[in-house]
């Protein structure tokens, strides 16, 4: 038995992963490094092209118990995401040369693998799914557009810039957790601003230059990726209850809670680069010097990489696909385009789609994950029809009610994950 997977991401090499281990003869085709886009920047499969963070990793969290359904379910993303793991207090951060080189090296050595390197320009006839990101161009892209028959939907993603950690002033800058998670020490890098400070830098960031984007607009920004100039157009406060909040840090300095405070994740296992988290931005790269350098810390802050903004582009999902991520029989879509966001999710519906088109070449009925688990709720997020279809993360929201009211919320949470994890444990026979 023989299938394609196009597109080596996250959820491509998933989907690719879950298929060779079925005992499907796989051909994972990926046009790196003959043809980049413009988000991309090395060789290697899997690549993190925005944060180094995969997000919260508790179970009474979304995200946390949707990486634990994947762990159980024999995720390579996780596999990987596990073993290039960095400090990250509750979230689950990881280096990226790591991760991606662990992931390309097991499919590259996998007996049931074929790679290939160069561009696709037509789907292929064979059972196929196709992970090739939200960044799908030319003949490819004029190709799904023939085979769905649906007008693409688009929206605007963003990255935030990385900084040398040695050039961070740990004079004015100190490390901690929020509420002291993580290790003891702290796992971020935190720069505190009082409030004249943060007036100045709020000012500046206002009057900032930001690069053209073609077709630009504020409403087309995905809330979860929303660079932080446009987020500070809703308001002078709206930057301290996000990605500037202080709740839950003492500056050591001071031994009170600072007015803001931007933290900075480490962002490789040599603990070299930090990255801003929650800055992903548009501003020209001569304004993200000036204007970044008025926070306390980074003054003479050396960026390893700028922060960047990209057009993504999805399927409208509802209707077209069905909650394994199956358009027809043989043909399945996986990742951002099928309105999916998030690094883990796209990860995710590779595996329910790898999953699904394996069970469908052996015969044997698709296993229903349900939206009793993550994994199921998502699948069936992007296919219930909706006029106002856009991107998700996971969140708990989508996932079926508990049948019992449970108001306290972490045993609302808990009771949640032991019932996907119960719903795993079952299905596993089957997968």
């Amino acid at each position: 038995m023989r299938a394609s997977v196009i597109g080596a991401g996250l959820a491509g090499c998933e989907a690719a992963w879950q298929l060779a281990e079925r005992g499907i003869h796989v051909t994972l085709t990926e046009m790196k490094p003959h043809k980049m886009t413009p988000a991309h920047h090395c060789a290697d499969f899997a690549e993190l092209v925005c944060s180094n963070s995969l997000r919260g990793d508790r179970l009474e969290n979304a995200v946390g118990l949707l990486k634990e359904e994947m762990r159980r379910v024999g995720s390579l993303v996780m596999e990987a995401a596990d073993l290039a793991r960095v400090p990250a207090g509750g979230s689950l951060a990881v280096d990226r040369e790591r991760f991606s080189s662990h992931i390309t090296r097991a499919l590259e050595t996998h007996k049931n693998v074929r790679v290939l390197r160069r561009e696709v320009l037509s789907l292929p006839e064979e059972p196929l799914v196709v992970a090739s990101g939200p960044l799908t161009d030319g003949p490819l892209l004029e190709a799904i557009q023939r085979e769905t028959g649906r007008e693409q939907l688009s929206f605007y993603d963003a990255a935030a810039p990385i900084v040398y950690k040695d050039s961070i002033d740990m004079d004015k800058a100190f490390r901690a957790s929020r509420y002291g998670r993580g290790e003891e020490g702290g796992d971020y890098i935190n720069c505190p601003m009082d409030r004249a400070q943060y007036e100045t830098f709020y000012q500046a960031l206002m009057e900032a230059k930001t690069a053209p984007v073609h077709g630009f607009e504020d409403s087309k920004v995905f809330e979860g990726c929303m660079p932080v100039e446009v987020m500070a157009k809703r308001g002078m406060q709206t930057l301290c209850f996000g990605p500037l909040k202080p709740k839950g840090l003492t500056d050591p300095r001071t031994g009170k809670m600072p007015y803001a405070v931007l933290q900075l994740r480490q962002d490789d296992a040599a603990d070299t680069l930090y990255n801003l988290v929650g800055f992903q931005t548009r501003l020209l790269i001569p304004e993200q010097k000036r204007v970044f350098g008025l926070i306390p810390g980074l003054e003479k802050a050396r960026y390893a990489r700028f922060g960047a903004m990209h057009r993504n582009t999805f399927l409208n999902s509802p209707g077209l696909l069905d909650q394994d991520f199956r358009l027809r029989e043989g043909l399945y879509f996986a990742g951002q385009m099928t309105g999916v966001e998030g690094y883990i999710e796209s990860a995710a519906s590779g595996l329910v789609a790898g999953v699904c088109l394996a069970a469908e070449l052996a015969g044997r009925p698709r296993p229903d994950f349900t939206d009793e688990t993550v994994l199921g709720a998502m699948g069936r997020y992007i296919s219930t029809p909706n006029r106002h279809f856009q991107p998700m993360n996971a969140n708990f929201g989508v996932m079926a009610e508990l049948p019992r009211r449970v108001r306290n919320k972490q045993e609302r949470y808990a009771a949640i994950a032991q019932r996907s994890l119960d719903k795993i444990a079952a299905l596993l026979p089957e997968l």
